[in-house]
C-alpha cells in the first residue's frame, strides 16, 4: 500500500496546470506541470484526463497514490454549479479521501495573504475578483465577459484599442496614435488592412492579445484615447475591489487588496499609479500589493486550511516556494 500525503494541491488554468504534493509538516513532496484545464472546449472527462498526466507525475515522485485533501482552484469554476460537477468528477479520480473546488482566483488571492482574508483582482486574458474571510464567507463575479458585466482583460483592452482605432482611421471617432501603432505590429500600414487580416485569418484572432501591450506603450507615450482606456482599466479594478470589500463588510479595516495576472503583474506605471490613488479615495484602509507567488502555492494553502495545520506548516510550504521573501505588503501604506 503506498503513502498517504496531506493535500493535493491543483491550480489549473486555460494555458497550463500546477500540482503540488504536500507532507503534513509542509514540506513539499513534488510538483508537476501539464497542459490547460478547459472542461468547456473538450468536456469534464478529457479536462480530467488532462489534469491526471500532472497528478500522476507528481504521485509518482512523490511516492505516493492518494492524498487526505485535494484543494483544486480550478479556471471555469464560476458558478457553484460547475464547482460541484468539478468536485465530483474529481472525487471519482479518487486522488483524495475529500475534495474541494474552488475559482482558480481564490488561488491568487491566496497565495498573497497570510491567512485566508482578502481581496483579489485578477488581470490577464480576462478580469475576475474574489474575496474571502476566514470565517468562511466569500465574495465573486460570474466573470463571463460582457455578458456578466465586465469589462477589462487583456482581451477586451485588445478589442477597446482597435474599436478607436478603427474609428479614428475612418473619420468616425477622434484621432488617436493607435490606429498607426496596433497595425503597424503587424507590419501592416493601415488599420483597414490589419481588419481585413484578422477577418481573413491570415493573423490568427489569438494574437490579438499582442496589441494590449501596444496600447500600454501608446499610453504612456502620451495619447489621449489610449490613456483613457488604462484610467478605465484602474477604475474598472478598484470599482471591483471596493464592491467585494463592502460585500465582506471589510471597508473599513485594513485589509490586503491582492493584484495579479500579466497586465496587473506588468505594473505599468499609469495603471499601478490610477488603481493606487483610486483606492485611496474609495478604499483608503485597503493595502495594495502585487502577487508574484505561484498560484498553486495559493491552493495549497487553502488546502492546509482546511485540514487545520498549524502555522508553521503555511510556513514552511511558503518557504517552499518564495524563500523566506514574502509578497505580502505590510500595514505601512501601499505597495503596489
Amino acid at each position: 500500500m503506498g503513502m498517504t500525503a496531506r493535500v493535493l494541491a491543483v491550480d489549473a488554468g486555460n494555458s497550463k496546470t500546477d500540482v503540488a504534493v504536500v507532507a503534513a509538516d509542509g514540506t513539499v513532496l513534488a510538483t508537476a506541470r501539464g497542459g490547460g484545464f478547459r472542461p468547456p472546449a473538450v468536456g469534464v472527462e478529457q479536462a480530467m484526463d488532462t489534469l491526471a498526466e500532472a497528478v500522476e507525475q507528481a504521485f509518482t515522485a512523490a511516492g505516493v497514490t492518494s492524498v487526505d485533501r485535494v484543494s483544486a482552484c480550478l479556471a471555469n469554476a464560476d458558478f457553484p454549479v460547475e464547482e460541484e460537477t468539478l468536485a465530483a468528477a474529481l472525487q471519482a479520480r479518487a486522488w483524495g479521501t475529500s475534495v474541494e473546488v474552488r475559482n482558480d482566483t481564490f488561488a491568487i488571492l491566496r497565495a498573497g495573504v497570510t491567512e485566508p482574508r482578502g481581496v483579489a483582482v485578477v488581470c490577464g486574458a480576462g478580469i475576475n475578483c474574489v474575496g474571502m474571510r476566514p470565517d468562511g464567507r466569500t465574495a465573486r463575479f460570474p466573470a463571463l465577459g460582457r455578458i456578466s458585466g465586465d469589462w477589462g482583460g487583456g482581451w477586451g483592452l485588445s478589442e477597446e484599442a482597435m474599436w478607436h482605432a478603427a474609428r479614428a482611421e475612418d473619420g468616425r471617432g477622434a484621432a488617436t496614435d493607435l490606429a498607426r501603432a496596433l497595425p503597424a505590429h503587424f507590419g501592416l500600414p493601415t488599420m483597414y488592412a490589419l481588419i481585413e487580416a484578422l477577418h481573413l485569418e491570415q493573423i490568427e484572432e489569438i494574437r490579438r492579445h499582442e496589441l494590449t501591450p501596444v496600447l500600454f506603450a501608446t499610453a504612456a507615450a502620451g495619447d489621449p484615447i489610449a490613456r483613457d482606456i488604462v484610467a478605465r482599466l484602474a477604475d474598472e479594478v478598484v470599482t471591483m475591489a471596493t464592491v467585494a470589500l463592502t460585500r465582506l463588510g471589510l471597508l473599513e479595516e485594513e485589509t490586503p487588496v491582492l493584484l495579479g495576472g500579466g497586465v496587473l503583474a506588468a505594473r505599468h506605471p499609469q495603471l499601478t499609479d490610477g488603481i493606487q490613488d483610486l483606492l485611496a479615495s474609495r478604499a483608503p484602509k485597503a493595502v495594495p500589493s502585487v502577487v508574484t507567488a505561484s498560484p498553486v502555492l495559493g491552493a495549497a494553502l487553502l488546502g492546509l486550511d482546511a485540514v487545520g495545520a498549524p502555522a508553521e506548516v503555511h510556513t514552511r510550504l511558503r518557504r517552499h516556494f518564495e524563500g523566506r521573501r514574502s509578497v505580502v505588503s505590510g500595514g505601512s501604506g501601499p505597495c503596489v
